[in-house]
């Protein structure tokens, strides 16, 4: 289990005891010293609180024992576990190959050019296919190389080709002409899209 899936995991646990407590924290009693080890820990990134003396004087009259530990999820705890639950996924996961798919790394001029387009996804007449947001989204960066790198499918590379045509059309063509020498297609509109098309593409009137 990756980092951020027992960070998940710890947080929904909390969660849900939480739920269940009238008073909103979460309670020594409710768990062993490993998952309070684990809650603790959170709370250097927001997403937890941990009760001060004044707030465990006050669970301590309530319960009517002393209260040596309690905790809850901050409103960044509870958006954490919201935006996981809903947290689009993509197929395969950022970073690995899959059938179908090609690595395609491209330097930040072409990624920001591309996070443009998608950017625009619900203004353009022809948007950008299915799955290419996430996977821009989510892409990893080669830092010594300093590309992104996404693994794509066919048609993600050809809509890659179109949102570089629309930039080239509006006054750079230099990430078009790279990403044609590179991985060999060109949009040309009114056509299909074809790998091993010629990179050599007219300058934009």
């Amino acid at each position: 289990m990756r980092n951020w899936e027992k960070a998940l995991s710890v947080l929904e646990a909390l969660r849900e005891r939480e739920e269940e407590a009238a008073h909103g924290w979460v309670l020594d009693t409710e768990f062993l010293l490993p998952q309070q080890q684990g809650v603790s820990a959170l709370e250097r990134t927001g997403r937890v609180e941990l009760a001060g003396r004044e707030d465990r004087a006050e669970l301590s009259a309530w319960e009517g024992w002393p209260v040596r530990w309690a905790a809850r999820l901050t409103p960044y705890g509870h958006d954490t576990l919201a935006y996981a639950r809903d947290r689009p996924r993509s197929e395969p996961p950022p970073g690995e190959a899959g059938p179908g798919r090609r690595l395609v790394e491209l330097i930040p001029s072409k990624m920001a050019a591309l996070r443009v387009f998608i950017g625009l996804t619900n203004e353009l007449q022809v948007p950008p296919s299915d799955g290419l947001a996430e996977q821009v989204r989510t892409a990893s960066c080669d830092h010594g190389l300093k590309r992104g790198r996404l693994y794509l499918t066919g048609e993600q590379i050809a809509s890659v080709a179109y949102g570089f045509w629309l930039h080239r059309m509006t006054g750079s063509a230099g990430e078009a002409n790279r990403f044609a020498r590179e991985y060999g297609i060109v949009h040309t509109p009114g056509q299909e899209n074809a790998l091993g098309s010629s990179p050599d593409l007219p300058r934009p009137v």
